[in-house]
């Protein structure tokens, strides 16, 4: 199996760069789609429509992209030495999954009509995976 990964080591590379970009995209985009759906009344034609929204980047984007990054990732580990600045990163990429997990909660709470959060609320928190992303790029790129 070792030797397959070291074989298709770039190949496998790319595929988790593709997956993990999906995923950050997903990040990035769901907390903007909770700061409009603050901004309707639940049952309404346009909380509905987010509610779809929500519903179809999470199902089929998000969560798929990051069981493939976490999957390509895996094997990217499995065939190389752990360095210290990955510990680093990969700390950043757990927190990057509770945020996905939240998400799915902020989500669900929008779902069941009870959202508690505002629209500042999902503005701020709309940043965090962009501060996570850059430690994990600076990380993959510099491995200090």
């Amino acid at each position: 199996m070792k030797k397959f990964v070291l074989n298709n080591y770039l190949l496998i590379k790319s595929f988790h760069i593709i997956a993990t970009i999906c995923c950050m995209a997903g990040l990035f985009y769901l907390p903007r789609l909770f700061v409009y759906h603050t901004k309707f009344l639940p049952k309404s034609e346009s909380y509905e429509t987010f509610l779809t929204m929500g519903f179809r980047l999470i199902r089929y984007i998000m969560t798929p992209s990051m069981i493939c990054s976490f999957l390509f990732r895996g094997l990217l580990i499995y065939a190389q030495e752990m360095a210290i600045w990955l510990h680093a990163k990969l700390t950043s990429v757990l927190l990057l999954a509770a945020i996905h997990g939240m998400m799915i909660k902020y989500y669900k709470n929008f779902y069941n009509y009870n959202n508690t959060k505002s629209e500042k609320f999902f503005r701020l928190f709309n940043e965090v995976p962009t501060i996570l992303v850059i430690l994990i790029v600076i990380m993959a790129v510099t491995k200090p």
